[in-house]
Parts: C-alpha cells; sequence; structure tokens
C-alpha cells in the first residue's frame, strides 16, 4: 500500500453526510435517478471553491439536496476515502454523521428520486458502494449501536 507522500495530489475534496435520528435510529438514503443507475446513497457532493472548510460543504450539500438547515449534531467520522474521479483523477471523500431532532421528509434534489428512513442494517444492504456501507457501521461503532448481520460490501466509490 503506498503511503500518503507515494499518492499524487488529491484533485477534488468531497464529503458525504451519513443523516440519521435516534431513539429508535433510523438512518437517511437516497435513490438516484435512473440515469445515474438507480443507487442508493448517502448525501454526498463537492466542496467548492465557494467553501470556507469541509462543515460548510456539508451543510451547503445538505440543505441542496434534503432542505435539512437544523442540526442537532454534526461530527467527523474520522473516515476518508480515495478514489478515481472523472478521468482517472483522484477525488478524496470526508464522511460526517448528521444527526436531525426528529424523522422528517427531505425536499429532495433533482439529483434523487426517491428517500427512505431505515435501519443501519438495510442501509448496509442497500447502499451501492463499500465506503459507503463501512462508513455506516463506522457510525453504528461512533454511537455505540449494535449491527446484526450486516451485508458484506458490494462495490467501490464512484
Amino acid at each position: 500500500m503506498p503511503v500518503a507522500a507515494d499518492l499524487p495530489p488529491v484533485a477534488q475534496e468531497c464529503v458525504e453526510a451519513y443523516v440519521f435520528t435516534l431513539r429508535p435510529f433510523q438512518l437517511l438514503i437516497l435513490r438516484r435517478p435512473p440515469s445515474r443507475e438507480s443507487i442508493w446513497v448517502p448525501v454526498s457532493g463537492k466542496v467548492e471553491p465557494i467553501d470556507p472548510n469541509y462543515d460548510a460543504a456539508l451543510r451547503r450539500e445538505l440543505a441542496e439536496e434534503t432542505g435539512f438547515t437544523r442540526f442537532r449534531r454534526l461530527f467527523s467520522l474520522d473516515w476518508e476515502v480515495r478514489f478515481e474521479g472523472p478521468n482517472g483523477a483522484p477525488w478524496r471523500l470526508h464522511a460526517f454523521g448528521v444527526e436531525l431532532e426528529s424523522r422528517s421528509s427531505p425536499r429532495l434534489s433533482d439529483e434523487h428520486v426517491a428517500f427512505e428512513w431505515t435501519t443501519a442494517e438495510s442501509a448496509i444492504e442497500r447502499l451501492h458502494y463499500s465506503d459507503n456501507q463501512n462508513a455506516v457501521r463506522r457510525l453504528a461503532e461512533r454511537l455505540h449501536l449494535p449491527l446484526s448481520g450486516a451485508a458484506a460490501p458490494t462495490g467501490t466509490s464512484p
């Protein structure tokens, strides 16, 4: 495995949000339209030049993709994944947990056609990318939630 000094510089930073509620634990997953393979994903997006930091990028993406602007808490999962972006450029994804006070319906952007509030186990089974599945496991671990029979990873980042 290459060390950080051996890796090419990252061409694009990205953020993703694992939006959840407690009592009972429910996780929000979003479905892409058929033009984007109809896969289930968390809220995610690029860090733009207007974003002063990851937190600002995450809040902007949450507002754009769900309409949510008020959060009980927002925290880093200390999870980042490098993947190949367009034209083979190296991109890096930073994952965050985002707790809402209560479950509510998001206002979906045109990037998604459906949403579902689900259990961690169901999210792990349905999320397309293995790094998404592993981030849900990491979130459950951080929240001290037991996982029963979570499915094995099925894919890699976009």
